[in-house]
């Protein structure tokens, strides 16, 4: 499958399912697969179980390694036509405007300002919604070590937050896919239908609500 799209890039709240998404799309469309490395920040284990004492380090340390990958995105060459990202740069700020104190935000905007004019822009956003219940099953789930620490109470702040910062979202083409209901992993089908809203033509913002796929 040859997408319209040479670069794609997804979105969502831990545990909607971005990086599988991102993964089954690249494998679809034939396209460079760039994953976001949660791992790699030592600060995020004791976030989760600290946060207002960890989260300007863990703040920064995202913030510069999201900066150095972007500026490290690769063209589309002779065998990938497109790319596909688990992540857009201006998502940082959700995370910061949650967790910092008014000094670290205009620390941290005086730094994101800087790197932000630098950053490649998708030519769509799939932001994948879900219900907090959902996402909180999906974590469980999966029992990543840095991720048990998570309370609903965080989940359901950072769920509000990017409900509001996409409901606002003007930058590229955004498609929101409510996937609550969803297993774009293990169902074809409901693969499919988000494949076909995608590759759809249209500007600003649409809305993909299935129910009965």
């Amino acid at each position: 499958m040859i997408s319209r799209h040479k670069y794609i890039a997804i979105e969502g709240v831990i545990g909607v399912g971005k990086t599988s998404l991102a993964r089954l799309l690249s494998e679809k469309m034939n396209a460079r697969l760039v994953l976001e490395n949660h791992e790699e920040n030592p600060f995020l284990t004791q976030f989760y179980k600290d946060p207002r004492h960890y989260a300007f380090q863990t703040q920064i340390f995202f913030l510069l390694s999201r900066f150095k990958q972007q500026q490290e995105l690769p063209e589309p060459d002779f065998f990938h036509s497109a790319l596909v990202s688990d992540y857009i740069f201006p998502k940082d700020r959700i995370f910061a405007y949650i967790n910092l104190s008014e000094t670290e935000i205009t620390l941290y905007e005086k730094v994101m300002g800087l790197m932000e004019v630098r950053v490649r822009k998708p030519d769509i956003v799939l932001y994948l919604q879900s219900s907090t219940e959902r996402l909180m099953k999906n974590i469980r789930t999966r029992s990543r070590p840095y991720e048990r620490d998570i309370s609903e109470e965080y989940l359901r702040t950072l769920n509000e937050a990017y409900n509001h910062y996409f409901f606002n979202y003007e930058e590229t083409p955004l498609l929101i896919i409510n996937t609550t209901s969803l297993d774009f992993v293990n169902n074809p089908d409901h693969l499919a239908a988000i494949t076909n809203e995608i590759e759809r033509e249209h500007v600003g913002t649409r809305y993909f609500n299935p129910v009965d796929i």
